[in-house]
């Protein structure tokens, strides 16, 4: 298991190495930053390459002979979710102290990246629990609910981030789930909508009004479990991501402890905007693998199948299409790590989020509808597999955060730097 293995790597103590200054030549970049050497976008550490090596083994032995079944029966194989705790992957940032592989962001992007290569349906509930819940519960939780749930959440329970409503989608601030003080608990009562992780989640955090005068001042965070009362209700039959679920959730008078309150009452809006700007990463990175995987299943059709005495792909046409594909997959894989770098480095990564999550959802409908395109007849049945990448892809415009919504965040801050 990754876990098990990263411990054991950042435990190995080495002795530092001395960088030797090289004699300037045309070939050797002179730029040094405090004796540190500047790296390109597709440099890792030796963690994060082993644990790309131990998510793609994953993906493909495990998750891929599952693939097609899940998706024409639109439910997730619990032997899958039973493996991604099994393998470390559902709290790869979380300390180990709370049963997590105590990994890097960027890994946790590999992982999100790697899985969507074979099924972008398993890739967003591996995102979804880790970006969304369980960056939550380490950034905003006291100490004494990460010690209760963390645990949960990095060995055996599914969680589900509870934010969108009917009448609340883009403008997610306008929620009506109301929540009311009762001695020493909350009633919360609503409904939320699009939930992904829903029907398999054991814990929920529910973003609900304690006070409606305040508007999204009053809106706080809730950690609420299966077992208090939240009611699935119906689930959504969609285009693609199928065995992903996404459900209807209802709460009729639904009592949870004041102490789950998350990062304390008329904070929740707070939450919600940092944690989604952190998660569009994870979007960005599932569409990205998603358009790889599509691409690496249907490049290799265009060199076994002949037509006129050749191979299709050495027509130049198809040439050109197959490299104007490879170059939105590096431009979509650069914005993507980029963003996933700056946010390890504390830096702002608002804009480039939202650069990389616009890009990467383009670049995944584009190259997966090519794809089908490339395999002609083939590419159009469901026996290849290409078809579900298009289906899958069309949902990355859509969920956390619209493809409007992320043009709208990054002409702000064009504004803001040009309107001086």
């Amino acid at each position: 298991m990754f876990r098990v293995a990263s411990r054991a790597l950042r435990a190995t103590k080495h002795r530092p190495t001395r960088l030797v200054e090289p004699a300037r030549t045309f070939f050797v970049s002179a730029i040094r930053t405090e004796g540190l050497r500047l790296n390109s976008l597709d440099t890792f550490t030796e963690e994060e390459n082993m644990f790309r090596d131990s998510v793609k083994r994953f993906a493909v032995d495990v998750v891929g002979p599952k693939v097609r079944e899940m998706d024409e029966k639109e439910s997730m194989d619990p032997t899958i979710i039973q493996g991604l705790f099994e393998q470390g992957l559902m709290g790869i940032e979380t300390s180990a102290e709370h049963g997590g592989a105590e990994a890097s962001f960027v890994s946790a992007i590999i992982a999100i990246e790697e899985l969507a290569k074979i099924d972008p349906s398993v890739s967003v509930m591996c995102d979804v629990h880790n970006t969304l819940v369980n960056t939550i519960l380490r950034t905003y939780g006291t100490k004494e609910q990460q010690d209760k749930w963390l645990p949960l959440l990095s060995e055996s329970k599914l969680g589900s981030f509870c934010l969108s409503e009917p009448a609340s989608g883009s403008d997610a601030f306008a929620l009506q789930t109301r929540a009311k003080k009762d001695g020493d608990h909350w009633v919360i009562n609503g409904s939320k909508m699009w939930i992904t992780n829903s029907h398999e989640a054991e814990i929920f955090l529910i973003f609900a009004n304690v006070d409606p005068s305040k508007g999204y001042k009053g809106i706080t965070c809730f950690i609420a479990t299966k077992e208090m009362g939240v009611q699935i209700a119906k689930k959504e039959e969609k285009l693609g991501i199928r065995a992903s679920s996404t459900c209807t959730l209802n709460f009729d008078d639904l009592r949870v402890p004041a102490e789950n309150i998350i990062g304390g009452e008329g904070k929740g809006y707070k939450l919600a905007i940092q944690i989604l700007n952190e998660g569009r990463i994870g979007i960005a990175a599932q569409m990205l693998g998603l358009a790889q995987g599509a691409f690496d299943k249907a490049v290799p059709y265009t060199y076994q199948r002949t037509q006129f005495g050749q191979p299709i792909g050495t027509f130049q046409g198809m040439q050109f299409q197959i490299a104007k594909a490879a170059v939105e997959l590096e431009t979509a894989r650069l914005l993507t790590y980029n963003a996933a770098r700056r946010k390890e480095e504390g830096r702002s990564f608002t804009k480039e989020a939202a650069m990389a999550k616009y890009w990467a959802s383009q670049v995944a409908q584009d190259v997966s509808g090519s794809a089908i395109e490339w395999c002609g007849g083939v590419g159009f049945t469901r026996e290849t597999g290409i078809e579900k990448f298009w289906r899958d892809s069309k949902i990355g415009a859509i969920y956390e955060g619209t493809s409007n919504i992320q043009l709208q965040t990054i002409a702000k801050f064009i504004q803001q730097e040009y309107s001086r």
